[in-house]
């Protein structure tokens, strides 16, 4: 088939690129003139593993084409993703002027030929309705089906998810445009669920605060059970034996970031309480998670008491999660103000993640070229992101480069008992 998708973030690109490598022909739109061109030269705006190599392969072997040229992307195309931000207004609502500007583009330029457009990006319900409204606002002859396929991709491994999906929600009334996005997916799975365009764009933000609710409420376990002496590794290893639970998403940490559940979850209540109905379950889910990021740090103030000022911290790990350079709404933002408005130093480091750390943190905090370099004669080890090669540490290098032998561990990732034999003190979330 021919696509075009408008939007080269995230979902964009990774979506983009990977229908290509199923064999159909992609033209990615931007309206950045300098994304394009590095996209052209194979240089990818974003750390996601394995994406580059499929960027290059792709437009070399003339699948997979960018562009700024909207107007002829859409004309040249038979389905039309729109894969632009939704990021989250003031009033905790999604802001919707990428998408519905970009339907009246598509208006402009879409003639009278039959197209498909599909909402790719994480929208309201009703965003499909009006999607088709403006289009035909803007040219009365247009014969298009808007449609809803949400994304479910996960930064890390989002070429991977693409490749290997759970499911596939389609959302149409249309049969003509059923038949094409089912073909279309088909060869990425079987499990394909066609529903009515509101449920389809539901299930996208009922997923993401389900899995936000799941994190939220191992937390709030992790938290009980430091109070009274449990392993939350144990309970939840226990919990996710029951069928009904599941062993996913039962991690207790420092809560969740990321461009997706924080947006979402704030999004859906929104939509909730535009109809009168409070939430209140998901503003509790907010409200732990808004929270659980400073648990490292209460460690922190449990171990030292109020005699913090001028203590080093070492920080491992910057990006909301191992496998991406993303920053939105990470944990070790909020950490690294706390621990610099208690009078510590920070010293920070992350394999990927560093220059944006840098853009948004600034010179606050020093920022190592190394995990050595940056532990070495801190007074206290917080491990906030879980990359491997953090996890692969060996203890007793942990002792011998720390100026104090104390490790905070906000991923649950070294062993309690292996910590404490070799003269560590270690404090994990839920695991006191």
């Amino acid at each position: 088939m021919k696509l075009a998708v408008i939007g080269t973030g995230y979902v964009g690109l990774v979506s983009g690129t990977c229908f290509a490598e199923l064999g159909n022909d992609v033209i990615c739109v931007d309206k950045l003139v300098e994304k394009v061109d590095m996209l052209k030269k194979g240089e990818i705006p974003i750390y996601e593993p394995g994406l580059k190599e499929l960027v290059i392969k792709n437009q070399e072997e003339g699948r997979l084409a960018f562009t700024t040229d909207l107007k002829g992307a859409v004309q040249a195309a038979d389905l039309i993703l729109i894969a632009v931000g939704t990021p989250e207004s003031e009033t905790g609502a999604a802001n919707m002027s990428f998408v519905y500007g970009v339907a009246e583009e598509i208006g402009d330029a879409i003639g009278e030929s039959y197209k498909i457009v599909v909402n790719k990006s994480t929208v309201p319900v009703g965003t499909a309705e009006k999607v088709e409204a403006i289009i035909k606002e803007r040219n009365e002859k247009a014969n298009v089906d808007v449609c809803s396929v949400p994304e479910f991709l996960r930064e890390g491994s989002a070429v991977k998810d693409t490749f290997n999906p759970d499911r596939i929600v389609i959302g149409t009334s249309s049969k003509k445009a059923e038949k094409a996005l089912v073909e279309l997916h088909k060869p990425l799975t079987e499990q394909i669920l066609v529903t009515d365009v509101r449920s389809s764009e539901m299930i996208k933000y009922a997923s993401n605060a389900f899995l936000a609710t799941k994190i939220s409420f191992i937390n709030e376990i992790a938290n009980i059970c430091d109070a009274y002496g449990a392993d939350v590794n144990a309970v939840a290893k226990g919990m996710g034996l029951d069928t009904r639970i599941g062993p996913k998403f039962l991690n207790a940490g420092l809560g969740y970031g990321g461009s997706c559940f924080p947006k979402d979850t704030k999004a859906l209540i929104h939509l909730a309480e535009e109809k009168g109905y409070t939430p209140q379950l998901l503003h509790a889910v907010k409200d732990v998670n808004s929270r659980q990021g400073l648990r490292v740090v209460e460690h922190v103030e449990r171990i030292f008491g109020d005699d913090v000022k001028g203590l080093r911290a070492a920080m491992l790990g910057l990006s909301f999660k191992p496998n991406t350079d993303d920053m939105r709404e990470a944990p070790s933002l909020v950490i690294a103000e706390r621990l610099l408005g208690m009078g510590m130093t920070v010293k920070a480091y992350d394999p990927i993640a560093m220059n944006n750390a840098k853009k948004i943190i600034g010179a606050k905090i020093e920022y190592g070229t190394s995990v050595e370099d940056t532990i070495r004669d801190a007074d206290v080890l917080l491990l906030v992101t879980e990359w491997d090669e953090f996890v692969q540490i060996d203890p007793n290098d942990l002792k011998k480069w720390l100026r104090r032998p104390v490790v905070i561990d906000g991923r649950n990732v070294y062993d309690p008992k292996q910590m404490r034999e070799i003269g560590m003190i270690y404090h994990g979330i839920g695991r006191s």
